[in-house]
């Protein structure tokens, strides 16, 4: 009976949540915001003068995302 009063007592010093230290955080935060600006990219201005693939094809794929989000394409 003493020593979970004991473990009790020193589980109660630790924090329950441990920080994430930025260092480690930064890349991946870094890393998605390239993503979504590519996404936003993709669904925003992907057509005509600025884009990057021949075809249709991509404009076809985010067509009603484009709309969903306000873009407008026709």
């Amino acid at each position: 009976m003493n020593d979970a009063v004991i473990d009790h007592a020193r589980q109660a010093d630790q924090p329950a949540i441990t920080p994430i230290p930025l260092r480690e955080l930064l890349p991946w935060v870094v890393f998605g915001g390239l993503l979504m600006l590519l996404a936003l990219y993709f669904v925003g201005a992907e057509q005509g003068a600025t884009s990057l693939f021949s075809g249709m094809y991509v404009h076809e794929f985010v067509h009603d995302g484009r709309h969903l989000l306000g873009f407008p394409c026709h």
